[in-house]
């Protein structure tokens, strides 16, 4: 069972940054998928960017160049580095683990989720 903790939502300016966490426990095993998701109020959930297990990144067009997901593997931590953020960018962001269907797909199926948390844009 692995326990996921998001971190690092609050409100910004449009323009304006912010960095999310997501420190993840119960496996010894280090090196699986990752994922951030977001979900705005009336809209389906949609993948955000990815790192499967061999270090591949992938990021949803809408926020390619804006946004940067790394991992801290020594600390197995998950970040999202949101940079230029937009009003369309409010959300409630996830982090997902263990990608089990469609993984190179950036709305696969994970395994494990987090609560949460809510990342405001205003303009």
């Amino acid at each position: 069972q692995v326990r996921l903790v998001e971190s690092g939502g609050g409100s910004v300016q449009a323009g304006g940054s912010l960095r999310l966490s997501c420190a993840a426990s119960g496996s010894t095993y280090n090196e699986y998928s990752m994922a951030w998701f977001r979900q705005a109020p009336g809209k389906e959930r949609e993948g955000v960017a990815l790192k499967l297990g061999d270090g591949t990144l992938k990021y949803a067009e809408s926020v390619k160049g804006r946004f940067t997901i790394s991992k801290d593997n020594a600390k197995n931590i998950l970040y999202l580095h949101m940079n230029s953020l937009k009003s369309e960018d409010t959300a409630m962001y996830y982090c997902a683990a263990f990608c089990r269907f469609d993984c190179w797909n950036l709305n696969g199926t994970y395994d494990f989720w987090g609560q949460g948390t809510q990342v405001t844009v205003s303009s």
